[in-house]
């Protein structure tokens, strides 16, 4: 892995951003939460993709893209991939939803804490798995280099 300043840059968004989950939460903002939960992942997966040499697409899940440079990936972040898919995927789906809501479905009344535990908990996850693989970017590229 090769840490740049805007690999970087995206993790101290997604560290913030992390922040605001709970002042969200805190305020029964439910629906932000979800949105800015995906939007959180979005930015963490997005800063493994800089970090590996992977052009990042510009799409709101990249777990395609993941999975197809999978051998890349360190094995910190091979170890717990298959969850973190299913976590892009799914806030994916509430992207949109969750922020504009629909003509039969209103944020607000919508999600509920539950919801915005469920987002907390997964972009926790995703944030802690990252944040592991950037703190050494050394020894993940030794252990990558050993173990293909």
């Amino acid at each position: 892995m090769k840490v740049d300043e805007l690999s970087l840059s995206y993790l101290r968004k997604a560290q913030v951003r992390f922040k605001a989950l709970f002042f969200y939460k805190d305020n029964e903002a439910y629906s932000d939460v979800v949105r800015e939960a995906q939007e959180l992942v979005e930015l963490l997966l997005k800063a493994v993709l800089r970090a590996i040499g992977v052009e990042v697409p510009k799409v709101h899940d990249v777990s395609r893209t993941l999975e197809k440079h999978r051998s890349l990936l360190p094995p910190a972040l091979i170890e717990s991939l298959d969850d973190i898919k299913k976590i892009s995927k799914r806030l994916r789906k509430e992207r949109e939803l969750s922020f504009y809501g629909a003509e039969d479905f209103i944020p607000t009344e919508e999600y509920g804490l539950e919801d915005a535990e469920m987002a907390i908990n997964d972009a926790g996850f995703v944030l802690q798995a990252v944040q592991k693989v950037f703190t050494d970017p050394e020894k993940n590229n030794k252990k990558d280099r050993a173990e293909r």
